[in-house]
């Protein structure tokens, strides 16, 4: 999955596509390297990052998605969006996926959207908001509480008529980079759930706090990390670089055999 950020303030600088030509060419660079489907979003949702407003959010975002969905018909798109008029409006537009950072916590009219509208839904597990997560890393047992907030929400999914989920531990979201960690060794415990399990990694603090340097110097340790997240049973990578990972992938594949 590769992320394409139509925002001024993304962590990572080299995500940033703010007009419809560069986040064209960057669509079209993504699939040629491989990428099995694009995330698009114009909301940063880096700790402490900006909120801005539903309408900037959609004016941001339909362009881009009109254009891609257009250029490159065959292409899957997934919506980066907590909010359920930004999200039904980029379907309309061409998207195929919902990537909900908040898992229907942060818009209360979610989960009924997307049981109307039957498309996939990637649940996140975070704690709070993208200005307010990181005064909210507090576990007893991360994993425990990753489980059983998935366990939760899938079920109130699931009543919903709404079965085609893809879970994401959420890493770096309410989670500092120890307990990230944490969750990582214990990730392979999540195929309880009998779900595809998304990992998003790339370039995070949780990678250059162990190596040092910046987001823009971690895209070594980001393969590093997600061939662990593969060999710990994910079966989705979203990135950056999409190159090096699908990379990662093939010799993965090739290393177990399947």
């Amino acid at each position: 999955m590769g992320i394409i950020n139509i925002t001024p303030d993304s962590f990572y600088a080299g995500s940033r596509k703010m007009d419809v030509s560069s986040a064209l060419q960057q669509a079209e660079k993504m699939l040629n390297e491989g990428a099995a489907m694009l995330d698009i979003g114009a909301y940063s949702s880096r700790p402490g990052a900006d909120d801005n407003s539903e309408q900037e959010e959609t004016d941001r975002l339909l362009p881009v998605v009109e254009a891609i969905a257009k250029a490159q018909p065959d292409a899957i798109l997934s919506i980066d969006t907590f909010r359920s008029n930004v999200a039904e409006a980029a379907i309309a537009a061409g998207a195929h996926i919902i990537n909900d950072i908040s898992g229907g916590q942060l818009d209360g009219n979610m989960f009924a959207m997307v049981a109307r509208l039957q498309v996939p839904y990637i649940l996140m597990h975070m704690k709070g908001t993208p200005q307010t997560m990181n005064q909210l890393a507090k576990y007893d047992d991360i994993f425990i509480e990753v489980l059983d907030y998935f366990a939760e929400r899938t079920y109130q999914l699931t009543r919903l008529g709404v079965h085609d989920v893809i879970i994401d531990p959420g890493f770096g979201f309410a989670k500092m980079p120890g307990q990230s960690y944490a969750l990582m060794n214990r990730l392979q415990g999540l195929a309880m759930l009998q779900l595809p399990i998304l990992v998003g990694v790339s370039r995070k603090r949780m990678v250059y706090s162990v190596t040092g340097g910046t987001a823009e110097e971690a895209l070594n340790a980001t393969t590093a990390l997600n061939t662990i997240a593969l060999m710990k049973g994910a079966g989705i990578l979203r990135v950056h670089d999409v190159k090096e990972a699908v990379e990662a992938v093939k010799i993965y594949t090739a290393a177990v055999g399947n």
